[in-house]
């Protein structure tokens, strides 16, 4: 009985100090991912690419506090809230970015894609036409627009 006392605190100690080697809410994958772990835009892309977008949407909002005028960390944001499903927050955040980036290629293409994703195939056309007028080569908005063709009413 007195050796099981002392397995189970040494198991206690090993187990808290393993525990205090990790940067606090980081875990091994996250932290193999991206080479700054603290930048949370560059975190908040390599957890989106890797499809965790609620991590992609904590460290985007993180991103935002800390720099309310940051397009890229809107940006993002709003990508991480379409992929979520919360198009009332990413309209909020499109309404932030539009004063920043005006009706810009990557404006309109990202906004677009996130009437695509909801299913307002009119207001994806407009802003993905408009898109395409303003950079006709883009590969991202002709796939966007492939996608909206390909979608049935």
């Amino acid at each position: 009985m007195h050796s099981r006392v002392r397995v189970t605190l040494l198991l206690v100690l090993l187990a808290s100090g393993l525990a205090g080697c990790m940067p606090q809410g980081m875990w091994p994958t996250e932290m193999a991912t991206t080479a700054d772990p603290v930048d949370p835009i560059t975190f908040g892309k390599a957890r989106f690419r890797a499809g965790d977008f609620g991590l992609a949407e904590a460290s985007f909002s993180k991103a935002v506090e800390e720099t309310p005028a940051n397009a890229e960390a809107w940006l993002g944001l709003a990508a991480a809230h379409d992929q979520l499903g919360r198009f009332d927050l990413a309209d909020k955040d499109y309404g932030r970015l539009e004063p920043m980036l005006g009706r810009s290629v990557t404006f309109l293409n990202n906004r677009g894609y996130s009437y695509l994703l909801r299913g307002d195939r009119v207001r994806a056309r407009r802003d993905l036409e408009k898109a395409l007028s303003l950079d006709p080569e883009n590969s991202s908005i002709q796939a966007n627009l492939a996608q909206l063709r390909g979608q049935i009413r």
